[in-house]
């Protein structure tokens, strides 16, 4: 509740003695509780008299944005003095999560804005909670991005993010008894206080159109719209050092020129705003379905946005940088920048960098493609065919004509290379040239493009980068040998563990005897001579239960179902897809729950009570992922309500995975399950969230868990299923019908087939497990095969989690290993074999 002062300044009901005056850089809590005041009475969003805790939310975020812009600004003046080379990131996808919590945990401002709060009658714990995340990711590889951000501030070395400003995000899931359903994101549906609009940083961007040529033989892409792209800055603050680095979100606009006036008095008012319309669809939603042309369209439109705005910008500044010099060269231009493409997704940098430079600075083809060269890498996250993504030629030479002609250049001459250089290669051109020119479906192949251009070709984990190395690109690197490197992910430790799990932080900086650990992730391994100690373990163990007892009450709040915190938690969260194979964590639930039913109740007792928990989100229209989401919470309807086994077994979906709820999810868990078929995942990151707070894992050799389990000893892992090298020969042996199926994988799928679970028809899911070959057939992930391995873990585990010393002993280790796994060291890679970027930090 509020009320107003002598002044009129609104204050919170029981603190009118608080003035509302400004204190931008205030440290202390009365000043701090003023500053908040100020805001929600002199930066008022919401009307007067009120002072609850969705508009105490916005004024303390406006308070901490004080702080967050002076520190910003002296960043960006101290880079204008300085002028380093800089690196500008650029992503389709960022998950950064909450703002509040990170921004005052970085600037060490947590408990002076927590005693602020209480001063004003507010919580801060309850105002965390009326933050919406920024709807701008999907998965691991925005998560990813917005990670490396916070290790580029935290390390204070000279960088940018770009991305796209989406309204509407991928969706928010909800879970209906029929199925999920996907609805808008409304993250800005009333505004984000932590975004700062450039209104003086717009750039055209060109769709359509055609391609001139002049007199002198130079060409110029004419026609066709226009949009604008406005920016929008967040800041990005590093932890306890004063350098504050930007993400820059780019918004698409159109102007009021473009508003035809004529055509709304004439009652045509679609038509009237039809570019304002189209401008509207770019940043509306995160990987808008492309089924059909408009579609394709769409995506392929919001890439080169990206694209074009962030070269433009880049260019400028560089530009900026430049006058008043005396002489300078767009030689200099790949010592001051450097471009790093996040995935597949802004390829189009190479041909529109090449365009910039030649048709607009003037340059020829050799210097520009010099420049562009040496200025551009790609980072590879993939290596399904799905993710490696080719635009069909047609869709390219309508929405980007210039942008075709280049990339037919930089084809012709790279065939021409192999040809004059690489016979050996001849045979292979059409695999490895960038223009797939069949005359059914002649596309462009984005990844070659890529490894083409780049100087620097990287994958992130060892066993994926080998994988790239040996299979995907094994012909470029005879061709390049050097280009390729490896930089295995990492995560941030501030939020993945400081700010997340505050009670197993202190925990640790109590036992190690400095916190020096949350910049330093190596100094964990100091936990390993200590992690037999009884009395560190009753700490872990305290930790622990308190945050499965925090866990169990949000899961209580969002599904309404009660979990008992005494039983082992495990959990499995991540994007929904067939190789991540949340079906065998499922299956292997139903094959657990059939085995109880059969138990008499004393043997039921013996066993080990688990609570399984799966969230994530499917892709609209990837109907068998969406069919597995289904099955989860159909066996969840079942099981928990079965009163002979729901005390030892309850299966649990949990709705609108986001960064937020992994918050709660990671801290905890005690088994998480990373369980895709291996050679499928590139790394994975929540494998190193979860280990990093003493979780354990399950899972295959895929990614990064085979690093993970190197590091944390593999006595602390639990292992099962084929190896990457056995794969190809598994499914050759399923082809030929030498597949045998274990008995309990078969009664598994028949108590679905029995109709134990509802009578939806299971029958498209599991035949994608069934038969040896065809489309949809065949079980191409090999479920079936690793189901024995997988069970047999399973009872590994349940028997280690009897043993509570043995246990928490393991999971400390988990803890003591995941040093490596920080994205400071990640980062600081990049930036040195990479990037050739140095820190640049604020005085």
């Amino acid at each position: 509740m509020s009320t107003a002062n002598a002044n009129g300044a609104v204050v919170s009901t029981g603190s009118a003695k608080i003035p509302a005056v400004p204190h931008p850089l205030a440290e202390e809590p009365d000043e701090i509780a003023s500053n908040i005041n100020y805001h929600a009475a002199y930066s008022p969003h919401f009307s007067l008299f009120k002072f609850e805790p969705e508009q105490a939310y916005y004024a303390t975020a406006e308070s901490v944005r004080d702080r967050l812009i002076q520190q910003w600004n002296e960043t960006y003046l101290h880079y204008h003095k300085a002028d380093p080379k800089q690196t500008y990131y650029l992503s389709m996808e960022y998950l950064q999560g909450r703002a509040l919590t990170n921004a005052i945990g970085n600037l060490n401002t947590q408990d002076a804005y927590a005693d602020a709060l209480n001063k004003l009658g507010h919580d801060l714990e309850e105002l965390v909670e009326q933050e919406k995340d920024a709807a701008l990711g999907n998965g691991g590889l925005g998560r990813l991005a917005s990670c490396f951000l916070d290790s580029m501030a935290t390390l204070n070395l000279p960088a940018w993010g770009y991305g796209l400003r989406y309204r509407y995000g991928l969706f928010k899931q909800r879970i209906t008894k029929d199925d999920q359903e996907e609805i808008a994101e409304d993250w800005l549906e009333k505004f984000s206080p932590w975004e700062v609009v450039r209104h003086d940083v717009v750039f055209p961007v060109r769709f359509f159109g055609h391609v001139e040529v002049k007199p002198d033989g130079s060409r110029r892409w004419i026609g066709g719209e226009v949009l604008q792209a406005l920016a929008y800055d967040v800041p990005i603050p590093g932890y306890k050092t004063k350098n504050t680095i930007s993400l820059r979100l780019w918004e698409a606009k159109a102007r009021a020129d473009d508003f035809d006036l004529f055509q709304f008095n004439d009652g045509q008012y679609e038509a009237a705003a039809q570019l304002h319309s189209r401008a509207q669809q770019i940043c509306a939603v995160l990987y808008p379905g492309d089924a059909t042309e408009n579609g394709k369209l769409l995506r392929l439109k919001q890439q080169f946005f990206l694209c074009s705005a962030s070269l433009q910008d880049i260019i400028s500044r560089f530009k900026e940088r430049k006058q008043g010099k005396d002489s300078w060269e767009w030689a200099e231009f790949p010592s001051r920048v450097a471009v790093q493409l996040n995935d597949t997704h802004p390829t189009l940098a190479i041909p529109e960098l090449m365009r910039l430079l030649m048709d607009d600075e003037g340059l020829g083809w050799d210097e520009a493609w010099d420049i562009t060269t040496r200025t551009i890498a790609y980072t590879n996250h993939t290596v399904l065919p799905e993710a490696l993504e080719k635009w069909s030629q047609h869709v390219m030479w309508k929405l980007l004509p210039r942008h075709m002609e280049i990339i037919e250049e930089i084809d012709k001459r790279f065939v021409a290379m192999i040809h004059a250089a690489q016979n050996n290669l001849e045979h292979k051109i059409d695999s490895l040239r960038i223009l797939d020119n069949n005359p059914q479906k002649p596309v462009v192949r984005m990844a070659n493009l890529c490894v083409v251009s780049a100087h620097s070709v990287n994958g992130v984990a060892q066993l994926h980068t080998d994988i790239l190395k040996a299979e995907l690109f094994a012909d470029y690197v005879t061709i390049w040998p050097t280009k390729f490197q490896n930089k295995t992910n990492g995560i941030t430790p501030r939020r993945w563990l400081r700010f997340c799990n505050p009670d197993l932080s202190n925990i640790i900086t109590k036992w190690l005897k400095t916190e020096d650990w949350v910049t330093n992730l190596d100094l964990l391994a100091g936990l390993r001579k200590i992690a037999d100690n009884a009395d560190l373990q009753a700490e872990w163990a305290s930790a622990k239960m308190a945050s499965k007892v925090r866990l169990a009450q949000y899961i209580e709040q969002v599904t309404g179902i009660s979990i008992d915190p005494n039983t082992l938690f495990d959990i499995q969260v991540k994007r929904i897809h067939e190789y991540k194979r949340q079906l065998l964590n499922i299956l292997g639930a139903i094959y657990r729950y059939k085995k109880l039913k059969e138990m008499s109740p004393e043997d039921r007792k013996k066993t080990t009570p688990r609570t399984i928990m799966i969230g994530g989100k499917a892709f609209a229209t990837y109907t068998n992922a969406k069919r597995i989401v289904k099955l989860v919470n159909d066996v969840g309807a079942v099981v928990n309500t079965d009163p002979e086994v729901n005390s030892y077994l309850k299966v649990v979906f949990v709705p609108n995975y986001n960064v937020s709820v992994a918050e709660k999810l990671v801290p905890g868990s005690e088994l998480s399950q990373h369980i895709s078929t291996a050679g499928m995942e590139a790394s994975g990151t929540s494998n190193m969230k979860f280990a990093l707070n003493g979780c354990l894992i399950i899972g295959t050799l895929d990614g990064a868990n085979v690093e993970i389990r190197e590091e944390i000893g593999e006595e602390n892992f639990f292992l099962f299923g084929a190896t990457a090298d056995d794969v190809p020969r598994l499914r050759k042996e399923r082809e030929r019908g030498q597949f045998k199926p274990d008995p309990r994988f078969e009664e598994a799928k028949q108590l679905i087939r029995s109709g134990a679970f509802g009578n939806y028809d299971y029958g498209p899911l599991l035949d994608s497990l069934e038969g040896n070959s065809g489309y949809g057939r065949g079980d191409y992930f090999l479920v079936g095969h690793d189901f024995s391995t997988y069970m047999d873990a399973q009872a590994r585990v349940d028997e280690a989690y009897k043993d509570r010393q043995l246990w928490l002993k393991m999971s400390i280790l988990s803890t003591a290993g995941s040093g490596k796994f920080s994205s400071d060291r990640t980062i600081a890679q990049y930036a040195k074999e990479i990037w050739n970027i140095q820190e640049c930090r604020v005085p």
